[in-house]
């Protein structure tokens, strides 16, 4: 009988082992293939989420069939998500890993790049990303975009237009469209500050007061309104031309170095300006070509026929806004550069210089206002120019630190309104200190003077 049951007892065993064996192949829950996890293709440069069904992510796909063409060693790896739940864990593990929200799709992954959503600024960005990997360099790690700003949701069956929510209302304009992320604060504050600048607001007075002389308000009128159109035109012409060489650069990091490299450079002048206007480096109008520009003003108003007289002061519209070019570089460069390190497109861009125009404008306008209600021209002196210059100063320096570090703080309305009350309450307080020196060593040289005066007698 022992010998009877050996076999039985080798059999059970042999199948004991094979048990064993289809469970560690199979596992619990069916095939290995089904049961294992997972992975991203390591070999991906680009990874993209998308669903079946979706719009948005369909327009990515072909796009990204065109980039395929164009760098035939990019590896772009794809995985659908509304519909296999193997992809959906990917999904979840690469939003855990980046620290971004699982659940719009199309989300692209290029290194630590993350875009939710499909736009024109979104695929401007991500082509500058693929541009920089095929260079063999990383893009900036960081979450682009916002859900329900270009995606798709797979309950509704819906999808967003490309970041069209955002919306401003525009004077004489309109509504603008500006995107899912909120540059609008930093623009209006920038335009302002900008625009509060001392060489635009000597120009502006001296032509006003020179026009005013005629006694005609129609002329003050015409001419005013000529000079202010042809000036904004040339600054729109200025602005898209730096815009323009920015986008030609290509890598991000090299635009926010070189954007604060620049800002620094005129905000430390203009701080210095503060304290010692005209003296050593300094970006205002000349003396020497003061001259010149009076005798242009004094032609454009002497016209008597007013056709004439604009043709002139077209011309002299031109010529200054070339001359206040060290004035007013500072923060062109400062908010183009902004626009390009946060990817905005070009549609967007022109709406948000739309918006910079409107504060830039606002104080001559007011100028203007003020010349044609009480037929006076407001007098701009010289110690005014000086604390304009200082708050200009001080806000590009904080501009520029913010260009370094993350210029995307500047997309939260919020974070930009505090870094700008920073801004201006530190100038506030480098005047009041100045100030309470000035009038310390006043009253010190009154005290010297005085002790003079009777050791004298």
């Amino acid at each position: 009988m022992p010998i009877a049951r050996t076999p039985r007892r080798a059999a059970l065993a042999l199948a004991l082992a094979l048990a064993a064996l289809a469970w560690s192949v199979l596992g619990p829950t069916g095939p290995a293939s089904a049961a294992a996890a997972p992975i991203i293709d390591p070999e991906a440069d680009l990874v993209l989420f998308w669903g079946d069904g979706c719009p948005n992510c369909e327009a990515e796909r072909a796009w990204l069939t065109l980039v395929e063409e164009q760098y035939p060693d990019l590896t772009i790896s794809q995985y659908e998500v509304w519909n296999n739940a193997g992809n959906r864990d990917l999904f979840l593990a690469e939003a855990k890993r980046l620290g971004f929200t699982p659940g719009s799709v199309p989300t692209t992954i290029v290194g630590e790049r993350v875009w939710i959503g499909w736009s024109d600024q979104i695929r401007q960005d991500m082509a500058a990303a693929v541009a920089q990997i095929s260079r063999g360099q990383e893009p900036r790690a960081g979450v682009y975009g916002t859900a329900g700003a270009g995606t798709c949701s797979q309950e509704e069956a819906l999808c967003s237009v490309g970041q069209s929510d955002q919306l401003i209302d525009v004077p004489l304009v309109g509504e603008v469209s500006l995107g899912g992320r909120s540059l609008v604060v930093s623009t209006l504050i920038i335009g302002f500050v900008d625009g509060v600048n001392p060489c635009s607001l000597w120009v502006i007075s001296v032509l006003l007061a020179i026009v005013l002389r005629t006694g005609s308000r129609r002329r003050v009128v015409a001419i005013g309104s000529t000079f202010l159109v042809v000036t904004a035109g040339m600054y729109a012409l200025y602005m898209a031309a730096i815009y323009s060489a920015l986008a030609v650069v290509g890598f991000i990091g090299a635009i926010q170095i070189a954007v604060a490299i620049v800002a620094v450079v005129f905000g430390v002048v203009s701080v210095k300006d503060y304290f010692a206007l005209k003296k050593g480096l300094s970006f205002t109008i000349s003396d020497s070509a003061k001259p010149g520009i009076y005798q242009r003003m004094r032609a454009a108003a002497g016209h008597r026929q007013l056709i004439p007289a604009l043709a002139a002061t077209v011309v002299l519209a031109v010529a200054v806004s070339l001359l206040e070019t060290p004035c007013t570089a500072g923060f062109p460069v400062l908010w183009t550069g902004m626009l390009q390190a946060n990817g905005v497109g070009a549609v967007e861009t022109a709406g948000l210089f739309l918006a910079y125009m409107v504060p830039f404008l606002l104080d001559e306008i007011l100028v203007f206002a003020v010349a044609i209600a009480t037929m006076r021209a407001m007098k701009f002196q010289e110690k005014h120019g000086e604390l304009l210059k200082l708050y200009a100063g001080v806000t590009m320096l904080v501009l520029a630190a913010v260009m370094v570090v993350d210029p995307t703080v500047m997309e939260s309305p919020v974070a930009a309104l505090v870094l700008f009350v920073g801004a201006f309450a530190l100038a506030a307080a480098i005047h009041a200190v100045t100030e309470r020196i000035k009038h310390i060593r006043r009253r010190q040289a009154d005290h010297a003077a005085a002790v003079a005066q009777d050791q004298g007698r």
